[in-house]
């Protein structure tokens, strides 16, 4: 092992939680990855991308997150735990599966976690819904969402509508229980490990493995591909209708290595992910700019409308990111450079 140390990093095949790992890995550490099969095929891409740290790198099946004691021997012997798996989407019509998986699954992590004296940090991948009022949030007039703020509608909306309610409202209460869980255990039972939220906005930017199908990019990483490939800006991405707060994957994995590796800055905190405000507009400008030769393909809209200087966050709903900054010293990918990686690692597919 190591010498940094051993880290589980859950859900390990997902789209951040594998770059996550990447992550871990680079910065000296020793990984134990979760997954539901090892034999499946995205365990297997996972593993073949990470093949230059086999030795330093493994995978554990846990085929069901919810069951009593389902992490116990994963947690065995690890230094620090990054939870990521969970259940995501935005067209859920049924919150009960979700909200038990998205509950259930912390619950028994941090269960485990609390009976393994070598766990000295933990560190959750909450989202920003459980911090704004949902998708499309009730704020009125201009609001800047800080760290103090919480999604007090997605779950009362769920309990009154069960499956009449939207999918991204199912999606924003399960993260928001979630979270709320993981602070109720913290208070009740005093862990001896750190403990902390990271809250990212949609994730965009060059996943570890290349997806087999577009159909496979995750959700969140569809605006750039979809630009890219001609889409009508107003149907790329989610749609013109979400918010277009975006935040590099890659920032994404390097916060959550440094909520490890500096408990003392980062125990009890949560943490806003936001980097750019950039709707499809922006992104045709980019791309018509990096890629010339694809200019008849690539939507021209109306170059420069819809967003402000340096993608900058609009007055209304703003989402502050700057603690991460503050508290790193580091700032995000610049997001050309986000569109750019994410192009050239989806090129196969595009």
């Amino acid at each position: 092992m190591s010498s940094k140390g051993l880290v589980l990093v859950t859900g390990a095949n997902g789209y951040i939680a594998a770059r996550t790992v990447e992550a871990f890995l680079k910065a000296g550490y020793s990984v134990r990855g979760t997954v539901r099969s090892k034999s499946s095929s995205g365990a297997n891409d996972l593993v073949t991308a990470l093949s230059s740290y086999s030795s330093n790198f493994s995978l554990v099946e846990v085929p069901d997150i919810t069951t009593p004691g389902a992490f116990d021997n994963a947690v065995k012997g690890v230094d620090a735990i990054a939870h990521l798996a969970a259940p995501v989407a935005l067209n859920f019509t049924d919150p009960e599966p979700v909200m038990k998986g998205a509950i259930d699954g912390i619950l028994r992590i941090l269960e485990s976690a609390n009976k393994e004296p070598s766990v000295k940090s933990f560190v959750f991948m909450s989202s920003i819904v459980a911090v704004i009022g949902g998708i499309g949030s009730s704020k009125e007039g201009d609001y800047t969402f800080t760290e103090k703020d919480w999604n007090t509608q997605a779950e009362a909306i769920v309990a009154e509508q069960g499956k009449n309610a939207p999918g991204p409202v199912i999606y924003s209460a399960s993260k928001t229980a979630a979270e709320k869980t993981l602070w109720k255990f913290r208070d009740e039972h005093k862990p001896n490990f750190t403990i902390t939220a990271i809250n990212p906005t949609f994730v965009a930017g060059p996943p570890l493995v290349v997806p087999s199908s577009t159909k496979e990019i995750n959700i969140t990483n569809t605006l750039i591909p979809d630009v890219y490939a001609g889409k009508p800006l107003d149907e790329a991405g989610l749609g013109a209708h979400v918010s277009h707060a975006y935040v590099d994957i890659r920032d994404v994995a390097r916060l959550t290595v440094f909520g490890v590796e500096h408990p003392e800055k980062a125990d009890g905190e949560r943490f806003i992910l936001a980097s750019f405000y950039s709707p499809a507009q922006a992104v045709a400008d980019i791309l018509r700019k990096q890629y010339p030769e694809r200019a008849d393909v690539i939507k021209e809209g109306t170059p420069g409308v819809g967003y402000l200087p340096g993608y900058a966050y609009p007055s209304k709903a703003v989402y502050d990111g700057t603690k991460a900054t503050r508290t790193t010293g580091q700032d995000y990918i610049p997001w050309e450079q986000t569109v750019r990686d994410t192009v050239e690692k989806l090129k196969p597919l595009l």
